[in-house]
């Protein structure tokens, strides 16, 4: 199954554990069986399995390719059948010991007699976290953990993110010109960037649980949010809306290229009028009222709820008044910024507004950064680095920290 790899470009560095050669080739290829569930599994990880039986021949590959569907490490039982008696499972994510939609892959191994687990990363789900290592060697398998480990790492990283953070994983995606804008004088932004990243957004957008917003994007572009890719899917549609102002007739409400209807969840304060909330559900929203901070959505209390909705990853597509509000809540985990070879001018709005950073020191840095040529346009992709906590006093963190969405 052929599957473009889109988000694994931001991934961390891959640096190859010390293992033996014919050991690191049967986990990476068990990586790339992972990659086939790219933006179809979620919020499950993507996991890969190869059964290499003791003379060193493959003897069964799977991939938990769907939610619901065969964990890799069943799917690759099956094919094997009884050759999977004394085989060697190279798993990229520890095995689950617990009951979900289908049942424990520990006991699903130790029933087909597989004398030995290699394991690239723990997972750190609460109800697994060493559990399905545990209970692999309490019944005599041998098992060894850490195999091409930053390649697993950054294979999952959106899953990884979610459960060790308990939110969801945060990519920021702008586009700005070569001087710094991300509109003209109007306020519109339609197009800063080549066709070629727009389609490249697109299949980022099929990636990603959901997509975030604040209200001000609607009023201006009046956005479709959709993933227009072959196979792909649409998100969630997320807008951060102080008050009420995404119009029921947004273009944000349309069913998604395959037909599918949208799913649109709209954060809005206590003051958001009743009429408003009620004309927006009445056209299919799920309407949240959270806490506010300075008059937006309390971000945290936002991305509980995502969590709480099983969005483990969320694509954040806003203007720079969201994004700062992410970014002062240290919510951003890393960014795709492209730069447009366009010079605008005058004092439009920038990728990042809010109250700015106090200092050098106080920067949002990046690392494992990489840039590429997508069209006409520069992409810069990195994980974002968070200053130390600073002397900041409560009121100077209070204004840092603000909560999400644009009134």
């Amino acid at each position: 199954m052929a599957h473009e790899n889109v988000m694994h470009t931001f991934g961390g560095p891959h640096q190859a554990a010390t293992v033996a050669p014919s050991g690191a080739a049967h986990m990476r290829r068990a990586l790339a069986l992972a990659e086939r569930g790219r933006g179809r599994v979620s919020p499950n990880p993507m996991v890969g399995c190869v059964l290499v039986a003791p003379d060193g021949s493959v003897v069964g590959e799977g991939w938990h390719a769907y939610v619901g569907g065969s964990h890799a490490e069943v799917a690759a039982l099956d094919v094997a059948g009884a050759a999977a008696r004394g085989a060697t499972a190279y798993v990229t994510l520890e095995p689950c010991d617990h009951h979900g939609r289908t049942g424990p892959c520990t006991d699903a191994l130790l029933s087909a007699g597989v004398a030995r687990v290699v394991v690239a990363i723990e997972d750190p789900d609460a109800r697994v976290r060493g559990r399905g290592i545990a209970k692999l060697r309490a019944a005599g398998v041998e098992v060894d953990v850490g195999v091409l480990a930053a390649e697993a790492e950054a294979l999952n990283e959106a899953y990884l993110t979610a459960r060790r953070k308990a939110r969801p994983f945060v990519l920021y995606k702008t586009a700005m010109s070569l001087d710094g804008k991300i509109a003209v004088r109007s306020g519109r932004s339609r197009w800063i960037t080549s066709e070629a990243a727009r389609e490249h957004v697109h299949r980022l957008r099929a990636e990603f649980d959901a997509i975030a917003v604040g209200v001000n994007t609607v009023l201006l572009d009046d956005p479709a949010l959709t993933a227009r890719v072959e196979g792909g899917r649409t998100p969630v549609k997320v807008v951060f809306d102080s008050i009420g102002r995404t119009p029921p007739g947004a273009k944000l409400f349309e069913a998604g290229p395959d037909g599918s209807d949208a799913t649109v969840l709209i954060y809005v304060t206590e003051e958001a009028p009743a009429a408003r909330v009620a004309a927006l559900e009445s056209r299919g929203a799920t309407v949240v009222t959270v806490a506010a901070t300075r008059g937006r959505p309390r971000l945290i209390d936002a991305l509980a709820d995502l969590q709480s909705r099983s969005v483990g990853s969320l694509l954040l597509e806003g203007g720079g008044t969201l994004a700062w509000d992410f970014f002062a809540e240290q919510a951003v985990d890393r960014v795709a910024w492209f730069i447009a070879p366009k010079l605008l001018g005058g004092n439009a709005a920038g990728p990042l507004a809010g109250t700015g950073v106090a200092s050098i020191p106080d920067a949002f840095t990046l690392d494992d950064m990489r840039t590429q040529t997508v069209g006409s346009d520069l992409l810069v992709t990195g994980r974002v680095v968070y200053p130390p906590a600073s002397d900041q006093t409560d009121d100077e963190t209070h204004d840092h920290a603000a909560g999400v969405g644009s009134r």
